[in-house]
């Protein structure tokens, strides 16, 4: 039978010494412990002794410092100047010439030669346009000899044509205004050597009418100048240009 199914009265009271005991063990543990820690603490350190070799260093000097400067006293501010009302530009300031290096001698002997080239070559363009121009004038008074020429010998000629006009004897039968032209050859004297006939105007009458006037007419009219004088002459002729 278990002890929970006894009566209340009959039951065992629990054993009561062992806790005694153990409580009384745990207390001396605890004073031993303190007692240790209490003796422990009240022993005096140990010293220890440490040999220095070099003096320590000084003590750093201390720093003085620098007095402070007065504040700046506050000076009234001037007061804005007035612009006028229409700004005026300065004139711009010349700007000053670049001085000029002397070259060195190798450029001067070549800037020489060059300019004697060049020299050279506007004296051959000058002489050139001079001789253009000596020609162009020539050609300008042989141009106003040869007019003068052709119109002295239009005259000589019409001197001609007129005195021989005057000897023909035109044939009845002639109608319109055929032309004959005549190779003529002559002296300086105007004396006629021989007639031609190069182109016959139709008209066989006509052609020997002027023929045998050529012949009547000689000697024939000089040129007023002896240099106009041409051996060889033709002559045209018409029946209404008499």
């Amino acid at each position: 039978m278990s002890a929970e199914a006894l009566p209340y009265g009959a039951r065992r009271e629990p054993a009561l010494l062992p806790s005694f005991v153990l409580a009384a063990l745990v207390h001396l543990f605890l004073a031993g412990v303190m007692f240790l820690g209490v003796r422990w603490q009240s022993h005096r350190p140990e010293t220890v002794v440490v040999e220095l070799w070099e003096a320590p260093p000084p003590p750093p000097a201390a720093v003085e410092e620098a007095p402070k400067p007065p504040p700046p006293k506050l000076e009234p501010e001037p007061p804005p100047e007035q612009k006028p009302d229409i700004a005026v530009k300065a004139p711009p300031k010349p700007k000053p010439k670049p001085e000029l290096k002397p070259a060195p001698k190798k450029d001067v002997d070549f800037k020489k030669r060059l300019n004697e080239q060049l020299a050279q070559e506007q004296r051959a363009i000058d002489e050139q346009r001079r001789e253009a121009e000596r020609r162009e004038a020539a050609a300008r008074q042989q141009a106003i000899a040869a007019a003068a020429r052709d119109r002295a010998l239009a005259t000589w000629v019409d001197k001609i044509r007129a005195k021989i006009r005057g000897n023909i004897r035109l044939p009845n039968d002639l109608s319109g205004n055929p032309e004959a032209i005549f190779d003529l050859t002559q002296l300086p004297t105007g004396e006629v050597i021989s007639v031609r006939l190069r182109k016959s105007s139709g008209h066989k009458g006509y052609d020997d009418a002027v023929e045998r006037a050529i012949l009547k007419s000689s000697p024939l009219p000089k040129p007023d100048q002896p240099s106009l004088f041409e051996r060889q002459l033709e002559l045209r002729f018409r029946p209404q240009d008499q």
